[in-house]
């Protein structure tokens, strides 16, 4: 009981992944910044903001459906957290694992969007409503792309276990050649599911103020605020358990160099994409996901179905 609290209160659990969000998002400001030969931030600024938000008041609309509202980024907060649990980080095995759990762990990682659309319908305000409706918007257009490209590299492993497909993946060196395809859309898609250049639509601050947060402020927008930054840990690592799987099977410290280095590759390519490409309106986006990213991960998921029945 005390080992499974320290799991997920300390190591690998809430504090460890509050502070790699946080460092994970002055890298990727930085890299932003250095992309736009720009300065960037100070390496605390995202705990300077953090502690900030923290001490302000939270103040609540008076048309907020209150309880909703204040609930709302702690639901968001827990369902990213837990969703660590089933992704390996220093080997071929997560700390908690079965058969279907890469299933639970893209349920879990919807759950956050979900709470940002219902934050802007509770909040009642025009500018919050305007980015929630954006967030649902987006949300059907990327989950699909996202979804069928890990479930392919899945189908080629033959399990719904990201601790198995590790495994296999690991003793097939190369057979992750076969989900580059299914990678470079899961990068796209992530923009979309973490709102980043070009996909910030329903946060666009130039045309609907700060969109689902609008209404938001202090320690509930701190907690909104930390579970994006947790977000994009969890994300970059099940891409990296996925499609980068390579390295797994040797000893925990390399296993976890090497799990550092992939994740930080990872938003190295977010933020690459975030300063190359400029703001989509959210029917060029919607358009974009159907027309070029669906396509290409049903093609990645035949390719798959095909070198699985030549493999076996």
């Amino acid at each position: 009981m005390v080992k499974s609290l320290v799991y997920i209160l300390i190591f690998p659990g809430l504090l460890f992944l509050s502070a790699s969000g946080m460092i994970l998002e002055y890298v990727d400001r930085k890299l932003y910044a250095k992309f736009q030969n720009r300065v960037g931030p100070p390496w605390f600024q995202p705990f300077a903001d953090f502690i900030k938000l923290l001490a302000k008041e939270d103040i609540v609309p008076e048309e907020a459906e209150k309880k909703m509202f204040k609930s709302l980024p702690f639901f968001a907060l827990a369902a990213t957290v837990t969703s660590f649990i089933y992704i390996p980080i220093w080997g071929t095995n997560a700390l908690f694992s079965f058969n279907g759990d890469v299933i639970v762990v893209l349920y879990l990682l919807s759950i956050p969007t979900l709470t940002f659309f219902l934050a802007g319908y509770s909040s009642q305000s025009l500018f919050s409503l305007v980015g929630a409706v954006r967030t649902l918007t987006q949300f059907f257009a990327y989950e699909v792309p996202l979804f069928l490209a890990i479930l392919s590299a899945a189908l080629l492993a033959g399990t719904w276990s990201i601790s198995e497909m590790c495994v296999f993946y690991n003793q097939h060196h190369w057979y992750w050649l076969f989900n580059l395809l299914g990678f470079g859309v899961s990068i796209i898609a992530l923009l979309g599911k973490l709102e980043k250049v070009p996909f910030d639509i329903p946060e666009a601050e130039t045309e609907v103020v700060g969109g689902t947060f609008t209404e938001y402020s202090g320690r509930l927008l701190a907690f909104f605020r930390l579970t994006i930054d947790i977000e994009v840990v969890v994300c970059a690592a099940l891409l990296a358990a996925v499609f980068l799987p390579f390295g797994m099977d040797l000893n925990p410290a390399i296993g976890f160099v090497l799990f550092i280095l992939k994740v930080l590759s990872i938003v190295a390519l977010l933020s690459l994409a975030r300063s190359v490409f400029a703001r989509l309106r959210i029917d060029q986006m919607v358009n974009f996901s159907w027309k070029y990213i669906a396509p290409l991960s049903f093609l990645q998921l035949i390719i798959n179905i095909i070198a699985q029945g030549i493999i076996r």
